[in-house]
């Protein structure tokens, strides 16, 4: 069993963490992104089956590419953002299943219809998404999450047009991710109490 993180740990990734819009002029290696993903690919999904897919932007180039695609409010803190990731999920995903999952190999044919494929690739991916800005927050970074994009035009312009397992990459939502300032960050909006989005039975 594990003690509980320390209080600063929490305030860390939850209580203190906001959603960033504004970025300093500060260098996110690489080799910092690699820790993000090593540490997030831990987080639990169904069999195992693990869909979730990172198409990282770093490069100016990049950034161009998807600018048009985003809705006008969200341009500007992506282009000044490190890094922006489109976290995406592989409509194949159960493909890698044997290799994931190898005490159950045949759990690939779960998914083979799909129904089931959408709803258990989109949803895992969803939770991946989520682990992947809880890792970043927990090694010191911040996050910029939106939805704001057009879908159909990110995979066109990203995955749709691309040869191999990327072909068949389909784009969830969209995170800014770097050391965030104060500019243009929000008020802290409230949270729902535990007797309004809970109940115990």
């Amino acid at each position: 069993m594990f003690d509980a993180i320390s209080a600063e740990a929490q305030d860390q990734i939850f209580r203190e963490a906001r959603t960033r819009n504004g970025w300093h002029d500060s260098d996110v290696p690489e080799a910092l992104i690699r820790e993000v993903y090593e540490l997030m690919k831990w987080g639990p999904t169904s069999a195992n089956n693990s869909p979730a897919r990172f198409l990282w932007l770093r490069s100016d180039e990049a950034k161009k590419r998807l600018e048009p695609l985003l809705t006008e409010g969200n341009r500007p803190k992506t282009m000044n953002a490190p890094w922006t990731v489109i976290c995406a999920w592989d409509w194949n995903f159960h493909e890698k299943i044997p290799e994931l999952f190898p005490h159950n190999p045949g759990a690939k044919e779960w998914f083979a219809d799909e129904k089931s494929r959408f709803d258990n690739g989109f949803r895992n991916a969803t939770l991946q998404g989520a682990y992947l800005m809880i890792a970043a927050r927990a090694l010191g970074l911040d996050c910029g999450p939106m939805s704001g994009f057009d879908m159909d035009g990110v995979n066109r312009e990203f995955f749709e047009s691309e040869e191999g397992e990327m072909k068949h990459w389909r784009a969830n939502f969209i995170c800014n991710i770097g050391h965030g300032n104060d500019d243009d960050l929000f008020p802290r909006s409230p949270r729902l109490d535990f007797e309004t989005a809970c109940r115990v039975i």
